[in-house]
This record gives structure tokens, sequence and C-alpha cells, in this order.
């Protein structure tokens, strides 16, 4: 499957952003999904995970009520839908896939086969 993240960009201390991941290749449904961040020089840290169908997801405690992670196969698109946004969110976002048997999601960074490029999400005043 081919990834394909965008929807970044600079907004101010406060704002919303909704980042899109769109697939290509094998069957949407088949994939568990997530959004990762990371700013240089730090690790990689998971901002959402979502299961093959969407109706499983889990967001981290560092943006729980201010993110929400959606999948929605029949787009084959996954979202990540950003509000309340702080300067401490600025990072570089990546969504990752991975083939599933079951409807888990997977929290873990290493779980994942596939990413995308990433996109850059700013935010400042």
């Amino acid at each position: 499957v081919q990834l394909q993240a965008c929807g970044g960009g600079l907004v101010q201390p406060g704002g919303s952003l909704r980042l899109s991941c769109a697939a290509s290749g094998r069957s949407f449904s088949d994939y568990a999904m997530g959004w990762f961040r990371q700013v240089p020089g730090k690790v990689r840290e998971i901002v959402g995970a979502s299961s093959r169908s969407g109706m499983r997801t889990v967001t981290p405690n560092s943006v729980k009520g201010r993110f929400t992670i959606s999948k929605d196969n029949a787009r084959n698109t996954l979202y990540l839908q950003m509000n309340s946004l702080r300067p401490e969110d600025t990072a570089v976002y990546y969504c990752a896939a991975v083939e599933s048997n079951s409807d888990d999601y997977y929290p873990i960074e290493q779980s994942y086969k596939y990413w995308g490029q990433g996109t850059q999400v700013t935010v400042s005043s």
C-alpha cells in the first residue's frame, strides 16, 4: 500500500487542522493504521491508532480530547482532526499502516510496515 499524507501547515495556537492520509494499493480495509509525529532530535511518538474497521481507536494522553483519529474505508483515507493546537504540537506528522487479521489497533511504531512521507505542522503566532 502507498500512503500520501497532506493537510499540514502553519496555524496559530488554539487553531485546528485536519490531516488526511490517502491510501492506494491493496484493500484499505485490511489495514490497521496510525498517526505519528516527530520533532528533530526526538523519538517518533504516536498520536492516534485505528483498527482496520475504524471502530476501535486510541489516542495518547498528550493529545486526548484535542485530536481525533478516524478511518474511512469507503474513501481509502485516514484522518487526524487536530483542535486546540499548541506550539508543542509542532512536528512532522506521518501516517502508517500494517495488515491486520483482527480488529485491533497498534500503538507501537515498530508494528507498522508502511509509512507515508510526512506533512509538517507548525503551531505558532
